[in-house]
């Protein structure tokens, strides 16, 4: 478990290199390891999220149902990566999305109690709670921006660049999904790109 926690800590200093050890105990002193099987959810549609989650190993995959009943993945969650709705989080609103393992999962979690908390106690908490905003932020703004300014060949060549050690990892299903390439589509351009 401390193997764990000391993942964590690397990841919240590259985020914040001047967090204390006394912000740091208070904030290792929330924090709880959950272990998950694939197909188990982390977050479930239609239920509040309470808790900021960090994975350590695994593979989330997040999506939502949409009005005609279609599958739509959004994002996948990989290592080292933050896994949380923020939207419902902040709001505490039920989450409009499922995030589901694709693969055995440790994920360490910190109740949205406990950080607010550590804003009222600790500067330096602000300044984490404010960066991983931003780090949503980005993230959501790239996959905005890729469907506005990016073709499709585009949009799957750049997750190939970004993310080389998913490509194996998940279905063609979820990654049409994800680029909303049609699969038929999407093996057309796997074609041509290989015959390149």
């Amino acid at each position: 478990m401390q193997h764990n926690f000391d993942i964590y800590r690397q990841a919240i200093t590259g985020l914040n290199p001047n967090i204390t050890d006394e912000e740091w105990d208070y904030f290792q002193s929330g924090l709880t390891v959950q272990t998950f099987k694939p197909r188990e959810f982390y977050i479930e549609a239609g239920k509040k999220t309470h808790q900021l989650g960090f994975l350590i190993s695994g593979l989330i995959r997040v999506y939502f149902i949409n009005h005609l009943g279609e599958d739509i993945t959004i994002s996948f969650v990989k290592e080292n990566e933050y896994a949380t709705d923020y939207t419902s989080l902040i709001t505490q609103t039920p989450s409009k999305y499922n995030f589901q393992c694709l693969e055995p999962g440790i994920i360490i979690s910190q109740p949205y109690a406990h950080i607010q908390k550590g804003y009222d106690r600790y500067i330096g908490f602000e300044r984490y709670g404010r960066l991983i905003a931003e780090e949503v932020l980005k993230m959501q703004q790239k996959r905005i921006e890729s469907f506005q300014f990016d073709n499709a060949e585009q949009r799957y060549l750049n997750f190939i660049k970004q993310n080389p050690d998913l490509f194996n990892r998940i279905s063609l299903t979820h990654l049409s999904s994800y680029l909303g390439i049609e699969r038929p589509s999407l093996s057309r351009i796997r074609k041509k790109i290989v015959g390149l």
